[in-house]
């Protein structure tokens, strides 16, 4: 195939290139144009001028909002590799092998554009490479996740590169990192489930600063559990969205069977959610911090705690009795609201308790721009994806 019909066939798929930016003059395609142009703003404007102009950062709060969305809720969302690809390869639940790919691709772009973002936050961003070859904090558990970071990002683009080469008509290529893929599952398991402990980690080193109902000897261990309810849901969410949106890319799978298995989800999802509500209320008693309650933080944690755990789960209870999957997709729309809500009460909102609300950190309108950019490439790399390669069918 010639390159200027692969390109014509395989990436405008089969338009011209008038035809094809015609089908592209949406309003929501304007909207994410204005949104990455705010984006790249944000992003030139902070290479150019420092951190100190671009951001509200300080000595008191070094990390922001590029932390604690980009990383800490972004790695959290970027869990649906590690659920679904641990389920279907590893514990032989092949009846969900139709999910595996999808949130495969949603690990890959989550942790890809994790990193992209994160260069925007370090001082020195052009050193980011200097922790695989130049600079070896063996003891340092940021050491620790730069490195699960880079390796599972090759985990990854292993586990979905048989989609590419059949895409460019690679076959050899294909099969070879086809017997690669459970090899990869199996040492993505091992590194995935490291930092998104290793994230909670890093907080255990301020038991002063985080206000005590966050704080626990246990953040690792809760990071961990979030994580993996957290990419539960994102799968029940994606899933549902790229059932409609993408409908015309998925063959021999009904609504009915599409129903059964989001239902499937909720129930792990409600294992979880029941076992991390458990945890919390031990450790809540084990430290005898029911006192610490009676104020605006206690209301806050036990927001976050019923309202986005156990009444989700509750919520699947009902939802499974019933077998009504729209239930399921609601709460599991609930349990990523409270993951991102965890996150930010533990890195922004609780962190530096003590300091008055008018001296805490608000981040400025271009933090906001350029992590809304991050999220905007990650949907548009996507649907760009999805729409040429058999990631759903």
């Amino acid at each position: 195939m010639r390159a200027n019909s692969f390109f014509r066939e395989k990436v405008l798929l089969g338009m011209s290139f008038k035809d094809y930016l015609k089908s592209h003059l949406t309003v929501w395609n304007f909207v994410a144009l204005v949104i990455l142009a705010l984006s790249f703003y944000a992003m030139i404007y902070r290479l150019l001028y420092g951190l100190g102009p671009a951001t509200n950062l300080s000595d008191t709060y070094p990390w922001g909002l590029w932390i604690s969305f980009d990383i800490l809720v972004g790695i959290a969302l970027a869990a649906p590799g590690l659920t679904v690809g641990t389920a279907v390869y590893l514990l032989g639940a092949k009846d969900y092998k139709h999910f595996a790919k999808p949130a495969i691709l949603s690990s890959l772009l989550g942790y890809i554009f994790a990193v992209f973002a994160l260069m925007f936050d370090l001082g020195r961003y052009y050193r980011i490479f200097y922790v695989i070859g130049w600079s070896w904090g063996l003891d340092s558990i940021l050491f620790l996740i730069a490195w699960h970071f880079f390796l599972y990002i090759i985990i990854c683009l292993v586990e979905w590169s048989p989609s590419l080469f059949e895409w460019i008509g690679r076959e050899r290529l294909k099969d070879f990192f086809s017997k690669l893929g459970i090899w990869a599952t199996v040492f993505g398991v091992i590194i995935a489930g490291g930092h998104q402990s290793a994230l909670g980690g890093l907080f255990l080193i301020a038991p002063t600063k985080i206000y005590p109902l966050w704080y626990s000897p246990l953040l690792p261990i809760f990071f961990l559990m979030s994580a993996l309810f957290a990419g539960i849901s994102m799968v029940i969410i994606e899933s549902s969205l790229a059932h409609r949106i993408f409908k015309d890319r998925i063959k021999n799978f009904s609504d009915e069977d599409f129903a059964e298995k989001t239902i499937g989800f909720g129930k792990v999802l409600l294992v979880l959610l029941f076992a991390y509500f458990l945890l919390k209320i031990l450790d809540l008693s084990h430290h005898n911090n029911w006192q610490y309650l009676a104020n605006e933080f206690g209301y806050l944690y036990a927001f976050e705690l019923i309202g986005f755990v156990l009444i989700p789960a509750l919520v699947i209870i009902y939802s499974v009795k019933q077998k009504a999957p729209k239930l399921v997709r609601i709460s599991a729309i609930l349990v990523v609201v409270g993951v991102v809500l965890n996150r930010f009460n533990v890195s922004l909102i609780a962190y530096n308790w003590y300091i008055p609300f008018s001296e805490k950190y608000y981040p400025t309108w271009m933090e906001v721009a350029l992590s809304t950019g991050v999220v905007t490439l990650i949907i548009l790399f996507y649907r760009f994806i999805v729409r040429r390669m058999a990631i759903l069918s």
